[in-house]
């Protein structure tokens, strides 16, 4: 837990151990002392520190931090650290008493509202001046400002540089202000939901905000948990409540929570809970979401408080009427708000780059300021001294006239970095974040969501990503489960075969078998095999059988609203499924209690006994419950992984178990979760004597789990096989596609997810991020730091080897390492998931390095079990060490804290709130629409902000320097070549339009192609079109323009003379020269660097050039000269100047010298070294040429001998509960004849192994064109002129031209492959025979 005091120290809570012990790190800064507020003897300090008991002062040098422990003591619940004359109070324990507002405010807790906006009315003009004072260029042109109101230095108006100064700050500002409006508006509606809080006695409605610490308040069923509470009493017996945690940890499976026995007696009665006055002492506030220790006092005794008796905020109240609760933490400091991190400012990689360069800009411009202010001291000691008389100066020396000339040419060319940049730039990512905005093909048209950009400064950095952290849940999946196949004695059903016998897809448009025969069937189930109805409905003992284990082995809580209205809640979507299926297919799970499950078969309605549960565990990977049916027959019925379930098959099954196990292949290679069904026959006398010792097993007090599994082992052998499920974990639709398109593009996608192992690796097979020819997918689940370091070292020496692994051990960094290791780890592929307790091992600052070595040397990394503050931590750790740009994507508020950590952050507008989509920079409905952002308008922002940056400083350059070559003509006079009314319009009206019009409409390659191609997506991720070496180049160029832009009309002006023999060089004459020919020059320079023509384009650029003429001859005009004659008094000069033939023939010869050099270059370097972007273009205009051509893809389906082990549950079963009867609603005579003895908890919580699902790596792709250069993700058909292929491995191929990675088989012409595999190395040269020949 960390506090800041005025940014003086930083105290850092490390938790509150058992012991009797606390430790707190405090981290000291110069001229600070620390004293403690109250005497400790048993202080220690690092000797780094000088301690002086005598007064008590920690006396130190320096920046260090250092940690003192000292006992906790009964009396005294915090300590007091005051650092120079600010205190901070430590809170060491929490203690809250109910209904007792006055006793809790004495500590100051925090109150229920919530601020996620950055600014306040009173804040905001400070704080937002600081941020945009960041910029080193707004702090320059202040400097500037400050220069221009010397008169003696300046010669140009003030109103120049303040005017747009004050436009750049009020535009940012309200941008700024209307972002965090927003914010406000988000917070406010938060803030101001209602709760029923017990005010004196009475539930008054009261806003979220008004709830105190120590409120108790009604929560009702669907409703958000308002803060983190104490659960007191429910509507459910026992004080039993059930949450949904979507919101904290991406599970969307009910979960359960139980009030003290003590308090859930309080009921609903509104006087006994007024009059409740329990105190509860527990932990600070933290962000641990699993944990909670604390202890309940109340009427002398004391009562211990877990986990297990707490609703955090941001849980959902499911199946429960409605509980009441105990507010223990609130606002800021609930452990939802504790996993959020800070809103930072975020700033793209090109505003530090541009920072920079200002600085060196600006050295640049003190250089020329030198040099020209030592010129004019020699010129006044050889030249000017002798007009010092004369002209009455007064400067006394040369060596003054030179310093005020310094600062005066500092104003002149102070140009190079005008202040419009700033504006143009704003203007610019303003409108990219429109044209997201406006996108018809982000928006998501089954919930109406359009895709939103939250934020405007980061929109380049959209083309700039190299790593994706993505959340699972609701993010990659839609979280729903449906029953897709089936396995019964050997037939398998679920397909579809038309009158030939040939399998059909399945589609929208298949029709769906009626279910009109079951009254009681889900209308939202869909099956499309008639035949399994048939069977069921002929009565097939198998079937059946079949269906009815489906309805009985469960832990599914059911809900009748209504007569036939039936809703299941379930502990994992897998079995809401399953138990659906049993219903639709005529065995309805209608009720349940602690002895009975009752059913209706088939329309009959039949109460079996339940006798025993052997509740699921992730080591038993099955679960089984044994019934008596009403015949008085004992069967015990099983399902779980098939692997587990066929060891402990009778040996008659062996036939039917081959057979069943290739139905599984089949269906683990279509990406379905499976899952083996069993049953059993148990005679009385053996069940009776094994029910003994199962009893006795539970109650004993040691080694209870280890006998329990050993009698579950016992009964579940020489099972009867009836069959196999398929269950589809839905993805939403296009993710394996979008996740092969991001890969092509070199985009490293990552996987940070609360789920467990299992069902994380099933989700990475069904998006083919896993598959099963990688080399090896290594599993990190150390529980130590030596286990996980010992692990995550031997990954690393087995992907670099034994040499490679210990050079990088010894400091170096694997990317340092020989070319061919870096080839080593591209053609190999590898996997890495690691859960949660071991991610917080690796984490640690002597395994952050070893775990993003080994991370960045494999193709896919899934973080499973992490928490939201681990995710934000993953985000950091790259951040640090690889100075990538970094996105984050989630729906849930556990996603909060990684999505403001990243540079990007990017929320999904899903079923788990609006948490994510608040704290993000972007939003849209759909994952799949990552691909377009990134890929579309990503590379085309950072493409054309690019170009009008390069471009922009060009014309700057080119402007400027006119006046440094002037300057060693005109005796360093800091006289300016143009007047200064074009100085004032030059960035403003002669050059602003066309370069904003290129910077918002340019495309160099179009939208199809853009997603054809996704290697056209690696120079923003290289920063290769605008870094510290184009600059230069920019630079140069533009010296080299105003060098010929001066000197070329000085040197055929000086000699040049009218049609009457009178000179043409008058100063006036020869500035309007060279300003046209600058006009004209930059305005055929843009006109060449335009890729994409729009009437926009073309309105502005020779607009803005007609525009110039017009203002030149309108300024020099007999009118303004009348009017104005101070301001204007070059009269005739334009029309005099550029009506001989010999001025309009210097201007087209400078244009011509200025243009045609850099003309050369460009075609050269296209046709000797083009570009891939050149490349496309040419595909592009050639496919515009000819008609395309229909491509027809076949689906390849991944056939694999892995399954799932099938997840029951993210957690441990609820098979306990419910045999205990804790969860049911009992009448009368149900309560009296329940059992009287509670067992304790059958099976605890053990450690997940690992299991893993065959997910279908084929998809359909669209028609395709001849010239298309991605193939659809998967083996396709593919055309001989197709230029990528499709993810998979690549068999080499003499005749292929560029490819990716992958294992596919080749067609002989196929052009660029996709991930996988590399024959061979990404080369262009390879794809110019493909350019040739298309364009041929």
């Amino acid at each position: 837990m960390e506090r800041d005091f005025e940014h003086v120290m930083s105290v850092t809570r490390r938790g509150l151990p058992l012991c009797a012990t606390t430790f707190i790190t405090v981290r000291l800064f110069p001229t600070s002392t620390i004293e403690l507020g109250k005497a400790d003897p048993q202080l220690h300090i690092s000797p780094l520190v000088c301690w002086l008991p005598s007064k008590g002062v920690c006396v130190y040098r320096g920046t260090l931090d250092f940690t003192w422990r000292y006992p906790d003591v009964k009396a005294g619940w915090r300590r007091d650290v005051c650092v120079g004359k600010n205190t901070c109070c430590v809170e060491e324990e929490r203690r809250v008493r109910a209904n007792d507002r006055v006793y809790n405010e004495k500590f100051s807790y925090a109150d229920n509202r919530i601020k996620t906006s950055k600014y306040n009315i009173f804040t905001f003009l400070p704080i937002n001046l600081f941020e945009q004072s960041q910029r080193v260029a707004n702090a320059y042109f202040v400097v500037l400002l400050i220069l221009q109101l010397i008169p003696e230095i300046s010669s140009l108006s003030w109103f120049t540089t303040i005017v747009p100064l004050v436009m750049v700050l009020t535009i940012s500002a309200v941008k700024d202000a209307t972002d965090d409006y927003f914010r406000h508006k988000s917070d406010q509606q938060v803030n101001n939901r209602q709760s029923q809080v017990l005010i004196r006695g009475k539930l008054q409605n009261e806003k979220w905000m008004n709830v105190r610490v120590g409120d108790i308040i009604k929560l009702e069923n669907n409703q958000f948990v308002a803060a983190d509470l104490l659960l007191l009493s429910s509507s459910e017996p026992y004080g039993l409540c059930y949450i949904e945690t979507a919101e904290l940890d991406g599970e969307t499976n009910l979960k359960v929570r139980q009030a003290l026995t003590v308090t859930s007696d309080l009921g609903t009665d509104i006087s006994k809970l007024a009059e409740f006055d329990g105190e509860v002492i527990c932990e600070p506030p933290n962000n641990k979401l699993d944990r909670f220790t604390g202890t309940l006092h109340w009427c002398g005794s004391k009562h211990p408080l877990d986990n297990e008796r707490m609703l955090l905020r941001g849980c959902v109240l499911r199946n429960t009427d409605w509980c009441f609760g105990l507010v223990v933490f609130a606002g800021p400091q609930t452990k939802l708000m504790q996993n959020c991190g800070r809103s930072t400012f975020k700033r793209t990689s090109i505003d530090k780059l541009m920072n920079t360069l200002v600085l060196w800009i600006f050295g640049f411009l003190i250089c020329m300021g030198i040099i020209l202010a030592v010129g004019n001291t020699f010129w006044e000691v050889q030249v000017g001294g002798a007009f010092w008389a004369w002209l009455r100066w007064g400067l006394g020396n040369s060596i003054y006239s030179g310093f005020l000339t310094f600062w005066s040419y500092i104003i002149i060319l102070n140009t190079v970095v005008p202040i419009s940049l700033y504006v143009s730039v704003e203007v610019l990512r303003l409108g990219h974040s429109y044209f997201i905005n406006w996108d018809r093909k982000l928006f998501y048209n089954q919930r109406n969501t359009p895709a939103e950009a939250r934020t405007t400064t980061l929109t380049e950095e959209l083309g700039q990503v190299e790593f994706i952290f993505s959340d699972k849940t609701g993010t990659l999946t839609q979280n729903i489960m449906v029953f897709n196949k089936c396995s019964i004695n050997g037939t398998t059903y679920g397909d579809v075969y038309d009158d030939f016998g040939l399998k059909v897809d399945i589609t929208e448009r298949t029709p769906c078998v009626d279910f009109s025969f079951n009254s009681l069937s889900d209308p939202k189930f869909r099956f499309h095999d008639s035949s399994l109805v048939e069977a069921v409905k002929g009565g097939g003992a198998c079937v059946q059988e079949f269906f009815r284990l489906l309805a009985l082995c469960h832990t599914v809580m059911p809900e009748e609203r209504s007569e036939g209205e039936l809703v299941y809640q379930a502990q994992s979507p897998d079995e809401g499924a399953l138990v659906t299926a049993a219903r639709n297919f005529g065995f309805v799970f209608r009720a349940r209690t602690p002895e009975t499950i009752t059913l209706d078969e088939m329309g009959h309605s039949v109460t079996y006994q339940l006798l025993a549960f052997l509740d699921f565990s992730n080591v038993r990977k099955r679960m089984s419950v044994i019934v008596r049916n009403p015949k008085g027959e004992i069967k015990l019925y099983s399902k779980g992984a098939d692997t587990i379930v066929f060891e402990r098959l009778h040996p008659s099954n062996e036939e039917l178990m081959y057979t069943t196990s290739e139905h599984l292949n089949e269906f683990a290679g279509e990406g379905l979760r499976t899952l083996a069904l069993a049953y059993k026959d148990l005679e009385e006398d053996a069940f009776g004597e094994w029910m003994k010792r199962l009893l006795y097993a539970s109650t004993v007090l040691e080694n209870r789990q280890e006998l329990l599994n050993q009698l579950y082992e016992e009964i579940e052998q020489d099972m009867m096989l009836l069959g196999a499920t398929a269950v589809e974990d839905k993805l939403q639709e296009g993710v394996p596609e979008t996740i092969a398109c991001l890969s092509l593009a070199n985009i490293k996608i990552w996987v940070l997810t609360g789920d467990k192992l299992e069902t994380a690796m099933n989700i990475g097979y069904s998006c083919n991020m896993l598959r099963d020819d990688m080399d090896e997918v290594f599993i990190i689940s150390g529980h130590s730091s030596l286990e996980v370091g010992c692990e995550l070292r031997r990954a690393k020496e087995q992907i670099l080897g034994p040499s490679s692994a210990k050079l990088s051990a010894t400091g170096k960094s694997f990317s340092s390492t020989s070319d061919s290791v870096f080839e080593e780890t591209i053609i190999a592929e590898y996997g890495l998931i690691i859960n949660g307790h071991s991610l917080a091992q690796a984490l640690e600052v002597d395994l952050e390095q070893v775990l993003l070595d080994v991370a960045c040397l494999c193709k896919t990394v899934i973080c499973c079990r992490v928490t939201p503050l681990q995710k934000a931590q993953v985000v950091e750790l790259v951040k640090r060490h690889k100075r990538a740009v970094t996105l984050a994507i989630g729906d849930g508020a556990n996603d909060v804290s990684m999505i403001k950590t990243a540079h990007i952050g990017v929320g999904i507008s899903g079923q788990e709130g609006m948490q994510a989509v608040l704290a993000s920079d972007y939003s849209f409905g759909q994952f799949r629409y990552l691909q377009r952002l990134l890929l579309v308008h990503g590379r085309w922002s950072y493409h054309r902000m690019c170009k009008f940056l390069c471009y922009f400083f060009y014309k700057n350059f080119a402007f400027t320097l006119v006046h440094f070559w002037f300057g060693f003509l005109c005796g360093f006079s800091a006289q300016t070549v143009y007047d200064q009314w074009f100085i004032t319009l030059y960035n403003i009206v002669y050059t602003s339009l066309p370069v904003l019009a290129m910077g918002l409409f340019d495309q160099d390659v179009n939208e199809q192609f853009s997603l054809r191609y996704p290697s056209l997506y690696r120079p923003g991720q290289l920063n290769l079109l605008f870094n510290k070496r184009k600059f230069f180049t920019c630079m140069l160029h533009g010296v080299f323009t105003s060098f010929v832009l001066f000197f070329l009309p000085y040197c055929l002006c000086l000699s040049a003379i009218r049609d009457d023999g009178s000179h043409v060089s008058d100063q006036q004459a020869f500035a309007v020269t060279i300003a046209t020919s600058l006009v004209i020059v930059v305005s055929v320079q843009i006109g060449l660097d335009t890729n994409y023509w729009t009437a926009v384009n073309h309105f502005f650029v020779w607009g803005s050039v007609a525009m110039y003429f017009a203002i030149l001859f309108a300024m020099h005009s007999d009118g303004l000269f009348s009017i104005f004659p101070s301001q204007f008094p070059y009269v005739g000069t334009a029309r005099n100047a550029l009506t001989q033939k010999s001025v309009w023939l210097v201007i087209l010869l400078t244009t011509v010298v200025c243009i045609m050099p850099m003309l050369a270059v460009r075609f050269l370097k296209k046709d000797l070294h083009p570009s891939l972007a050149n490349k496309v273009r040419l595909l592009q205009r050639a496919s515009r040429k000819q008609r395309p051509q229909e491509q027809s893809l076949r689906r390849v389906r991944r056939t694999s001998s892995r399954r799932s082990a099938y997840a029951f549950a993210h957690q441990q079963g609820y098979g306990e509960l419910i045999t205990s009867g804790r969860n049911m609603k009992l009448t009368v005579s149900a309560q009296s004849s329940a059992p009287t003895n509670k067992s304790s908890s059958w099976i605890g919580s053990v450690l997940g192994k690992r299991g893993g699902v065959e997910e279908e790596t084929g998809s359909e792709g669209p028609a395709r064109d001849p010239t298309d250069g991605i193939g659809a993700p998967g083996g396709v058909a593919r055309d001989p002129t197709d230029g990528i292929g499709a993810p998979g491995r690549v068999a080499g191929d003499s005749k292929g031209g560029i490819r990716a990675p992958g294992r596919v088989a080749r067609d002989p012409t196929d052009g660029i492959g996709a991930p996988g595999r590399v024959a061979r190395d990404l080369t262009e040269e390879a794809e110019e025979g493909l350019v040739a020949e298309i364009v041929t």
